[in-house]
């Protein structure tokens, strides 16, 4: 009848000398390799998301934790094939109705444009929301057939269009940006709205050689609603097989933005590369 309690004192010495026994390879293995990685506990688990975590040569793939997006955003990952991510903490979707104070500002184009020099005008109701003419030029309610929208002019020039004055009449040459945004009833509404926009552009990164013409989408995710695509436009110059070329500039671009109810699209006419339209596009996103 003492063979029970034997039996388990027996258990409890083999485990003692196989956790000294554990401790010691650690610590061997520790020595050298100068990392000192102690065994789990008997009858414990590695946390999946832990072990999809860990790379090969036990590097955190998940170590960076992007910041909080605002007007002076990090450089995140973002893919010119469109498959750009980043999950800032703490950025959400807007949910209240849609102000001036969700359009881009002058100082996002800074130091590309002289922030000083750019006139800012606002207007509400319809109109023409893109320089489509790939695709023929349409108005907002025409493509949504919703209610009118925010449109804002960002010019160098103080000279406007009196039939839109979000337009400059001093030439394009002087019209850094035009903005237009609206809300939607819901946020699917709003994705659903983005995605029409969107496609209103898409078959204008084909065109004749000697057209302008934008090149592949670029996808820029702030959270799961906080979404934008743009695209950079190329010169007819630039474009001699029908598409952009590879391994060149864009000059200015468009950007299609979602943020909960939130969507808007952006033109950008001042002639900004890669990089800066990246930063424009996130700083008009983290707005919106």
């Amino acid at each position: 009848m003492n063979d029970g309690p034997a039996a388990g004192r027996g258990r409890v010495a083999v485990r003692r000398r196989s956790a000294v026994a554990a401790l010691v390879a650690a610590a061997a293995l520790g020595l050298a390799t100068g990392r000192f990685v102690l065994p789990p506990p008997p009858g414990a688990t590695t946390h999946p998301a832990a072990r999809a975590g860990t790379a090969a040569d036990g590097a955190s793939q998940g170590a960076s934790a992007p910041a909080t997006p605002g007007v002076s955003v990090p450089t995140p990952e973002s893919s010119a094939s469109g498959s750009g991510s980043a999950s800032p903490t703490g950025a959400t979707g807007a949910t209240g109705p849609m102000t001036t104070a969700n359009l881009l500002g002058p100082a996002a184009f800074d130091p590309d444009v002289d922030p000083g020099r750019i006139h800012v005008t606002d207007r509400y109701g319809d109109g023409a929301y893109a320089n489509a003419a790939c695709s023929g030029e349409k108005t907002l309610t025409q493509t949504l057939g919703g209610p009118g929208a925010h449109f804002r002019g960002l010019m160098t020039s103080p000279r406007t269009v009196p039939e839109d004055p979000t337009w400059t009449a001093a030439g394009i040459a002087d019209q850094v940006a035009r903005e237009v945004a609206a809300e939607a009833r819901s946020p699917s509404l709003a994705q659903n709205a983005a995605d029409r926009l969107l496609l209103e552009e898409v078959p204008c990164q084909e065109a004749t050689p000697g057209h302008w013409v934008y090149g592949r989408t670029t996808t820029v995710r702030l959270a799961p609603d906080v979404t934008a695509s743009w695209m950079g436009s190329y010169q007819g110059d630039l474009n001699t097989t029908g598409t952009a070329p590879e391994g060149k500039e864009p000059c200015g671009g468009i950007a299609v933005l979602r943020s909960g109810t939130h969507y808007a699209v952006l033109e950008v006419h001042a002639c900004l590369g890669t990089a800066a339209m990246d930063r424009v596009v996130r700083t008009a996103l983290s707005q919106l």
